[in-house]
């Protein structure tokens, strides 16, 4: 029967552990490719790789979950403590713990809108950063000759911009790098122009341009790459991202904010009118202040006699003030130096007469018969105390030798009339009286026999 038991016993096979969890690693990979979970972000923490490790949980339940640096990147917002999401990726197995984990690729906060999130997030960082403070905002140049602008190389926003700073102001230079404007890429063409314009320091400004559109399709200009490009940008950036109820993060970095693209185009020039009206208007100025310094020298030149005259006088005044003042510095110099012998032969009285002065002298006698008294005082101290240790030791000693320490110990003093301690039995002859001192008490007998 045994035989036949271990004949159809199944195939023992053993795991190392690592094996163990490579297959389960691989079920959970064919089975959980693509998952949604729902629950709420705990511990959320970005370690030095560049990947964010959090966790998501329910009341009764937790899944912890990693998302890569290559992956997070994409998300439009970065995982935090206690917001609601919808996480979507693979289940994995970290084998080096034995756990399982989800690898998310994308997630969604759940309640509002993941972009509109995202966009508060994210002009809450910059703005901690001090990205948005009106301090690093740089004035527009008041005659910019060379313009660069970043936008679609198409469509209305471009010919409309053109056409307006060739009106306002013909001859300008400009210089327009294409990017895309929306969708995949958009974000890295953006920052290559702005970074192409930053390099080549050619502009003066740069206006960075878009249409109108949904939240959606503003999206690029909401990014943090290209927000901080426009920060790293050396020479002033002008945003104009659709139309005037339109906001984005780039509008808050910029230098300044146009409400539309035209808007810009019409901000950082004039127009010739402008300028010549304004070249008038100096000219004027400068046609009255020549005029009036032509009449002022007209009415000097009719009083130079007068003047002269003035001249002379004041410099025979001014000689005699001038001596005035040298014999008010010589006497406040001879005031000053009496002054300090004053106080110098002062000093020097105090200083003798504290000589003389019985205070000190007392004072220190004072001290040296407190010292006096301390030091009899702690001789007789030490005195007393080493004949109380002798008289310690002594009666210590006597109470060692004393008798009585014997009779505590049972034994007794027998003396005769005569008051003799007894030593042998001839000293007591029968018949005669003797007293017993014991260590309690003393008792009177008489020899009954010897």
């Amino acid at each position: 029967m045994e035989q036949y038991a271990l004949e159809f016993a199944p195939e023992r096979r053993v795991y190392t552990v690592g094996e163990l969890n490579a297959a389960i690693r691989g079920i959970l990979d064919r089975e959980f490719q693509d998952v949604w979970v729902a629950g709420e972000i705990s511990g959320a923490k970005l370690a030095a790789s560049g990947h964010y490790y959090f966790t998501l949980k329910e009341r009764d339940a937790q899944l912890r979950c990693v998302c890569f640096r290559s992956t997070h990147r994409y998300l439009k917002f970065k995982p935090q403590d206690g917001i609601a999401v919808l996480a979507r990726g693979r289940i994995d197995v970290f084998e080096a713990r034995g756990e399982y984990q989800l690898l998310v690729e994308f997630l969604e906060p759940q309640g509002h809108g993941a972009l509109q999130f995202a966009f508060e997030q994210l002009k809450k960082k910059l703005a901690s950063e001090g990205l948005f403070d009106a301090a690093r905002k740089r004035p527009l140049p008041r005659f910019p000759r060379r313009i660069g602008i970043v936008t679609s190389p198409r469509g209305a926003v471009i010919s409309d911009m053109l056409q307006i700073l060739e009106r306002r102001f013909p001859g300008l230079h400009v210089r327009v790098f294409p990017a895309l404007v929306q969708g995949e890429g958009a974000v890295e063409e953006v920052c290559q122009g702005l970074e192409f314009f930053s390099r080549s320091s050619w502009p003066e400004l740069v206006i960075v341009a878009r249409g109108g559109g949904s939240l959606e399709d503003l999206w690029t200009f909401n990014e943090e790459r290209v927000a901080r490009a426009i920060a790293a940008c050396p020479v002033p950036v002008v945003s104009a991202i659709g139309h005037e109820t339109d906001v984005t993060i780039a509008d808050f970095v910029a230098d300044l904010r146009a409400p539309t693209p035209s808007a810009a185009a019409e901000l950082v020039v004039s127009t010739r009118e402008e300028l010549l009206a304004r070249i008038e208007t100096f000219r004027r100025h400068l046609m009255q202040a020549a005029r009036y310094r032509l009449a002022m020298a007209s009415r000097q030149l009719n009083q130079q006699g007068i003047q002269r005259t003035l001249s002379v006088f004041q410099r025979s005044v001014g000689r005699r003030m001038q001596r005035v003042d040298e014999q008010g510095y010589r006497l406040r110099e001879h005031m000053r130096s009496a002054i300090e012998a004053g106080h110098r032969a002062h000093r020097l009285l105090d200083s003798r007469l504290r000589d003389y002065d019985p205070r000190p002298r007392f004072a220190r006698h004072r001290r040296r018969l407190e010292s006096a008294q301390a030091s009899i005082s702690q001789a007789v101290r030490l005195d007393l105390a080493h004949r109380a240790s002798r008289a310690q030791a002594l009666a210590a000693k006597l109470s060692q030798l004393s008798p009585l320490r014997i009779l505590d110990r049972g034994y007794a003093i027998v003396t005769n009339d005569s008051g003799e301690i007894l030593k042998t039995s001839r000293q007591a002859p029968v018949d005669s009286p003797i007293h017993v001192r014991l260590a309690q008490g003393s008792l009177d007998a008489k020899v009954t026999g010897n």
